[in-house]
């Protein structure tokens, strides 16, 4: 009866450790995904922090992934070393995970205010493809089909507006289904209606919220990890009992 429950609890321990490999590799994912959406919209931000939390967030990956295979290992051969270690590599994730998802949370709060440089990269906008503003704002306005901080009229004060004579908005801020818009103003029901702040906002909560419940998955993953290895480590640790029974 006992090598039947030990035999199920490594089964258990096997099937939990490729679920860990799973969960290490989306938050893998979600880690790149925030720092490649950052480099591309860096210019935004007014603090890089936010690179924290795709940091903490990586490096917990890549101990999930260890831990996985670490676990399975275990699942096929005992060892008291190992499986130490195995306890001690779930408390260092459970850290990880919790730091990361912290920091998640707060920038997910907080991504109205770190966001506000979005209006003066705007406002330096000269429509010169050799400007790192300017092919910042193009990029984003096609990308994320908006147009405007707020919306379209956010261009009617700029000194790009202005230097246009008043005529013409980027033709970026074109809407892709009419394909004869030029960007100008008689014609502006044929521009995106949505203005890029609340789109670039929109974009990284989606990842930040994304990488949360990632850590929450890991998190009960982790507890289930934990509650198997310890009924494991209890069963070597009780003595064996004699039967006189089975040597009559």
């Amino acid at each position: 009866m006992c090598c039947l429950k030990r035999n199920t609890l490594k089964t258990i321990l096997h099937l939990i450790c490729q679920l860990l490999w799973v969960v290490g590799l989306v938050l893998a994912m979600g880690g790149i995904y925030l720092l490649m959406t950052h480099r591309h919209y860096s210019l935004f931000f007014s603090q890089n922090y936010i690179i924290l939390s795709a940091v903490f967030t990586l490096c917990s990956a890549a101990f999930l992934l260890c831990t996985g295979f670490l676990g399975t290992w275990l699942s096929l051969k005992d060892s008291r070393c190992l499986q130490g270690l195995f306890v001690y590599l779930l408390v260092v994730i459970f850290c990880l995970g919790s730091t990361a998802s912290a920091l998640a949370y707060v920038h997910f709060r907080k991504m109205g205010s770190e966001t506000a440089s979005l209006s003066e990269v705007f406002e330096k906008y000269t429509g010169s493809s050799q400007d790192i503003n300017s092919q910042t704002v193009d990029a984003t306005q096609k990308e994320l089909q908006c147009c405007g901080v707020s919306n379209y009229t956010d261009w009617l004060d700029t000194s790009w507006f202005n230097h246009t004579g008043g005529k013409l908005f980027p033709r970026s801020c074109c809407n892709s289904t009419f394909v004869s818009c030029t960007g100008s103003v008689n014609q502006y029901w044929e521009l995106y209606s949505e203005g890029c702040q609340i789109k670039v906002q929109e974009t990284f909560k989606f990842i930040l919220s994304f990488i949360m419940w990632s850590c929450l998955l890991g998190f009960l993953t982790e507890l289930v990890l934990l509650t198997t290895m310890g009924r494991m480590m209890m069963m070597e640790q009780q003595p064996f009992k004699y039967h006189p029974l089975r040597y009559s």
